[in-house]
C-alpha cells in the first residue's frame, strides 16, 4: 500500500473473520502508517444509507474490508431468500457507493464459495461464477454476493476504482457461530461434541459423513487478506483457499473433533439425514500462481486450536 497513513475500516469486524484479521494484526502485522478500525452492526445499520455516510465520515478510511453481510444456514435461508437478497444488495450497494464518493482507494470484498454454479466442473475456479444459476437453497445470498463482483468491474469500468473481491472456502475458527441449527459443518460438530461429553450422550453426526470439504482456517484467511489488501492488484476475485488435495471428508473433520476434545464416547451417523452436496472443490492455481510458499497451518492442528479456544472462552462463543 502507498505510503502516508492508511486507515483501513472492517466492516462485520466482530464476525469469524474479523476477529481472525484484529489478531493478525495486533500479533505483529500491522504497519507504522496503518491504523484499523474493526465496527459491527452496534456502528452503524449498514442498510442504512445515512448511517452508513456517517461511520465512512466519522473514520475517513483509505481502505476497506468489507465483511459485512446477512448470513444464515441452510434452513433460514430456504425461508429468507428474498430478505437475504434484498439486505445484503442495499448493503453492498452503500458501501461501495460511499467507498467511491469518498475517494477510497481500495476495498476488499468478502464471497462465498455458494455464489458458484449448482451444476458444474470441478474444480471450480474464478472463471466460473457467473456460468449458471447457484444453489436453490440460497439462490437470494448467492445472487447480491455474486452482484459485487459485476459492482467491482462496473466502478472500475466507469470510474477506475479498485475494487476487488475475494472466495474463501469453509473458514472455521475462534469467533465463529457454533449455534447448532444455523451454523456450519465444524463449528456445529465442535459444539456437539461439547455437549456429548458433557451430557454423557453418544455423538450423532448427521448424514453419511462422506462429503468432502476445504476448510480454511481463520487465521491464515486473516493473513492471506492482508496480503490482498496490500498486494493483489487484480478487479477479478480470488479463491482463498487450501489446496485440492487437503479436502477431507466430514467423518475426518468429525475424527479429529473428537481427538481434539478428548472424547471417549460413542459416535454414530444418522444416515437418515441429508447429506447435501458431495463436493464443492475448488481450485487454489491462482493464488498458489501469487504465492507458491504460502503455509496453510495443518487442519489438525487448527482443529485442535479451535476447540481449546471454544473449552476456554464459554462467554465469548455464539450459540
Amino acid at each position: 500500500m502507498a505510503s502516508g497513513k492508511s486507515v483501513i475500516l472492517v466492516t462485520g469486524g466482530t464476525g469469524l473473520v474479523g476477529k481472525a484479521i484484529e489478531k493478525v494484526v495486533n500479533d505483529g502485522e500491522k504497519k507504522e502508517n496503518e491504523e484499523w478500525i474493526f465496527v459491527s452492526s452496534k456502528d452503524a445499520d449498514l442498510t442504512n444509507r445515512e448511517q452508513t455516510e456517517a461511520m465512512f465520515e466519522k473514520y475517513k478510511p483509505t481502505h476497506v474490508i468489507h465483511l459485512a453481510a446477512m448470513v444464515g444456514g441452510l434452513f433460514r435461508n430456504l425461508k429468507y431468500n428474498l430478505d437475504f437478497l434484498r439486505l445484503n444488495t442495499i448493503i453492498n450497494d452503500n458501501v461501495l457507493n460511499i467507498s467511491y464518493k469518498m475517494g477510497v482507494k481500495k476495498v476488499v470484498s468478502c464471497l462465498s464459495t455458494c455464489i458458484f454454479p449448482d451444476k458444474t466442473t470441478y474444480p471450480i475456479d474464478e472463471t466460473m461464477v457467473h456460468n449458471g444459476p447457484p444453489h436453490n437453497s440460497n439462490f437470494g445470498y448467492s445472487y447480491a454476493k455474486r452482484m459485487i463482483d459485476i459492482q467491482n468491474r462496473a466502478y472500475h469500468t466507469q470510474h477506475g476504482c479498485n475494487f476487488t473481491s475475494v472466495i474463501p472456502t469453509n473458514v472455521f475458527g475462534p469467533y465463529d457461530n457454533f449455534n447448532l441449527e444455523d451454523g456450519h459443518v465444524l463449528p456445529g460438530l465442535i459444539h456437539k461434541v461439547h455437549k456429548s461429553k458433557k451430557d454423557n450422550t453418544e455423538f450423532v453426526i448427521w448424514g453419511t459423513g462422506s462429503p468432502r470439504r476445504q476448510f480454511i482456517y481463520s487465521l491464515d484467511l486473516a493473513r492471506l487478506f492482508l496480503w490482498v489488501l496490500r498486494e493483489y492488484q487484480e478487479i477479478d476475485p480470488i479463491i482463498l483457499s487450501v489446496g485440492e488435495e487437503d479436502e477431507v471428508s466430514i467423518k475426518e473433520a468429525a475424527e479429529l473433533v473428537v481427538e481434539a476434545m478428548d472424547f471417549k464416547g460413542k459416535v454414530v451417523f444418522d444416515t437418515e439425514k441429508s447429506d447435501g452436496q458431495f463436493k464443492k472443490t475448488a481450485s487454489n492455481a491462482k493464488l498458489r500462481k501469487y504465492l507458491p510458499d504460502f503455509k496453510f497451518t495443518p487442519i489438525k492442528q487448527a482443529i485442535k486450536e479451535t476447540c481449546e479456544w471454544f473449552e476456554k472462552n464459554p462467554d465469548q462463543v455464539r450459540l
